[in-house]
């Protein structure tokens, strides 16, 4: 499958490539960023590679996933956006992760707001949703600068997580 590739001001966010692997596992390796991901903890080198490796299988299977998000200026694989739903997931998902060095700079809502476009333009979603761990601050403003509001609560992988979503109306009304 050819997996799209979007591109943002500041970002481009295209398919994961072997030259990725070792920003890829980075990032899984630190304990900061993966306090909120999965199970909240760190993944090994392997680990890490079947994760990225699911990333691109996600694709196969579904026909969307998550891309990885290249800083355009440098060139540098800065984390993984996009739509997300295995099997028996609460909703389809628009999720985010960056590496540390880069939180802050605005990266994950203008990533993640083109994967939602995305998923309302191309995909015709019908609504979108976004996991939050409910500690996790700072992607709970990420949700809500993408319009995204609580509507309930779930456990994924035995973890509480808030559910935040939006509605394809909803979001050209505010896109």
């Amino acid at each position: 499958m050819l997996i799209p590739q979007l591109e943002t001001e500041r970002l481009i966010l295209r398919a994961f490539d072997e030259k990725d692997f070792d920003a890829y596992a980075e990032m899984c390796a630190d304990p900061e960023v993966m306090r909120y991901i999965g199970k909240g903890q760190t993944l090994s080198r392997f680990e890490a590679w079947r994760s990225m490796a699911m990333m691109l299988g996600h694709w196969q299977l579904r026909g969307y996933g998550m891309w990885a998000v290249e800083e355009r200026h440098s060139g540098v694989m800065i984390g993984r956006i996009g739509c997300w739903q295995p099997e028996d997931w609460p909703g389809f998902e628009i999720g985010w992760t960056l590496r540390w060095a880069y939180w802050g700079s605005g990266y994950a809502t203008e990533a993640a707001r083109a994967a939602m476009a995305y998923a309302f333009g191309e995909l015709q979603q019908s609504h979108v949703i976004s996991l939050i761990r409910p500690e996790n601050s700072a992607s709970r403003r990420v949700a809500e600068k993408l319009g995204e509001n609580v509507k309930g609560t779930t456990e994924i992988l035995g973890m509480e997580a808030v559910i935040y979503g939006i509605s394809r109306e909803n979001w050209y009304s505010i896109a």
